[in-house]
């Protein structure tokens, strides 16, 4: 079937909702490359600075939602009770998909989505949900997209709920969400058409009504140069609340301060040394991850200070295969401790690299399917890949077979295919029919009813001498809910007091299957904390809650 907007018109506030550009000056640093830091909180051995400071978090004075006094010193502080964790609200939309499905309908193209009236190139990439509800980002490489919102509870017969539209809006294939001050907002990638030239960054859209989202300010960053789609624009951008940080192709890594949604600032600009295409930059914690954009290298940096990545020994690495051949990977992705591969190159098919130890990454699993690799999503046990003319689905479980479960098509560059509880999405950035930019396949007959569960933390259990600007982060088995993702689910506290008097307050932030928590405040030094998953708290796209509460604890240095 066929999902548009075009008769909603202007009830769901089709249009242009860009915001004012914000300025910022830069700030550039190099990055080496040549692996002569010591990573600091790696793996708790904590003998090592990896910063010049122990910077500033932030100064954002709150989120309105009853948290904390944001100085978590426990001194005479009366207390202040953790909300419980599963009274966070709820959704706008119903969630995931909640229907059944017999096995000769597994596979197949179910229903198509089109983002409405302004979608002409049916140029689409991931999808994920929010509040409920599935949310497709849509725009060409050159800019001129939108967001819309679908009910996707029967994920054949979805209905397009929410829209809006942005010029500035390019091509985005990752995207996270954080609430500030009482508002929800979700990053994506900027590109802006003068008349002499293309320049871009990142865009900030308040998604906080989902009928009418609407992009609300955007930051150009410096070295941005179009139409060269892979050398220096930016690739994707990661939401990790104050901050965002954006793979710029051969500029590096941007850092950008978002303390203030409406205002972001450029903090920083990490060059490395060699030259790294920075295609994929996600972070957990203090640990960020970057690979290349068609190309076999990655480097895991400390951003212990958030603004001042530091390289990691031994942590910067070419993706070897089995036979230790360097490979090619078009996009990656991080959840579990691994990094997923989709490799372009030399028989293409899944490369999965044990990330665990950042400063001693090794080759984990593969298959070669002989495929062209777009974008890698692991769920649980397994990985959801585009491969260009076809897409698949591997079971990774065991690492000495890596097998394919399933193959699924769709018309045109299918580069994406994203797992929705029960259902994968399908997407096509080239050459796609009509108003079929995205289709909809079923690849499990029941709805998805199993809780999401943390499977990696960074800092890790035990790790001492964490900076005093350290954040903390998990990544679960799925993607996770990001409303869920609250004061009363994700906590961070001091080990030795009560958590009512010593809890700290902080931003919280989540992106695909990772949730991030940054104090607001310095943490006070020689200082035990303990950072909690709680129980019945954050859910999976199909509400299923965090079963066990998960613990890890840390203490900083000083």
């Amino acid at each position: 079937m066929f999902v548009g907007l075009c008769a909603l018109g202007a009830a769901l506030g089709c249009g242009d909702s860009s915001g004012a550009e914000a300025d910022a000056a830069s700030e550039t640093g190099d990055g080496d490359g040549d692996g002569d830091g010591d990573g600091g909180d790696g793996e708790g051995d904590g003998d090592g600075d990896p910063g010049d400071g122990d910077g500033d978090p932030g100064d954002g004075d709150g989120d309105g939602d009853g948290d904390g006094d944001g100085d978590g010193d426990g001194d005479g502080d009366p207390p202040n009770p953790y909300p419980e964790p599963d009274a966070w609200g709820g959704t706008t939309g119903p969630g995931g998909p909640a229907v059944s499905f017999t096995p000769d309908q597994l596979y197949q193209n179910c229903a198509y989505l089109d983002g409405g009236a302004g979608d002409t190139t049916d140029h689409h990439n991931l999808v994920v949900m929010f509040d409920g509800l599935l949310m497709m980002p849509w725009a060409p490489e050159w800019g001129g997209g939108g967001i819309t919102f679908f009910n996707i509870s029967d994920p054949c017969a979805p209905q397009a709920v929410g829209y809006g539209t942005s010029d500035k809006m390019r091509e985005t294939h990752a995207t996270g969400f954080a609430e500030v001050d009482g508002s929800w907002y979700a990053v994506v990638d900027e590109i802006v058409q003068p008349l002499l030239g293309f320049s871009g960054g990142l865009q900030l859209w308040d998604v906080s009504n989902t009928a009418a989202p609407s992009a609300v300010t955007e930051l150009e960053l410096p070295g941005f140069l179009y139409p060269d789609a892979y050398a220096r624009v930016t690739l994707s951008v990661f939401y990790q609340a104050p901050w965002i940080y954006v793979a710029g192709a051969d500029n590096g890594i941007y850092v950008v301060d978002a303390s203030d949604p409406l205002a972001p600032t450029l903090a920083k600009q990490y060059n490395f040394n060699p030259t790294h295409r920075a295609g994929q930059v996600q972070v957990v914690g203090n640990l960020l991850m970057v690979s290349a954009a068609e190309g076999p290298r990655t480097v895991m940096l400390d951003v212990s200070v958030p603004d001042n990545p530091q390289p990691i020994a031994g942590g910067d690495f070419s993706i070897l295969d089995s036979l230790d051949q360097p490979r090619e990977s078009y996009f990656s992705n991080w959840a579990g401790g691994y990094g997923f591969f989709a490799i372009k190159d030399g028989g293409g098919g899944i490369l999965i690299w044990d990330l665990h130890d950042p400063s001693n990454p090794v080759f984990h699993a593969e298959n070669k399917s002989g495929g062209n690799g777009g974008y890698v999503f692991p769920k649980d046990e397994l990985a959801f890949v585009g491969e260009s003319n076809i897409a698949r689905i591997y079971d990774w479980s065991d690492p000495d077979e890596v097998t394919i479960v399933a193959e699924l098509d769709l018309d045109g560059d299918l580069d994406t295919l994203t797992p929705i509880g029960n259902v994968a999405v399908l997407s096509v950035d080239d050459e796609a029919n009509p108003n079929q930019g995205s289709a909809i396949a079923p690849y499990a007959e029941q709805p998805d009813a199993d809780p999401p569960y943390v499977n990696f933390v960074w800092p890790p259990d035990g790790a001492t001498d964490i900076k005093l600007s350290s954040r903390f982060g998990v990544t679960f088995n799925e993607m996770v809910e990001p409303k869920s993702a609250w004061a009363g689910s994700v906590r961070l506290y001091e080990t030795d007091g009560d958590p009512d008097v010593t809890r700290v307050d902080g931003w919280i932030s989540t992106q695909e299957a990772i949730v991030n928590f940054a104090p607001k405040q310095l943490l006070k030094p020689g200082t035990s904390y303990t950072f909690e998953i709680t129980a019945n708290g954050v859910v999976d796209y199909s509400g299923n809650p965090v079963e066990q509460t998960f613990t890890a604890s840390f203490t900083t240095a000083g």
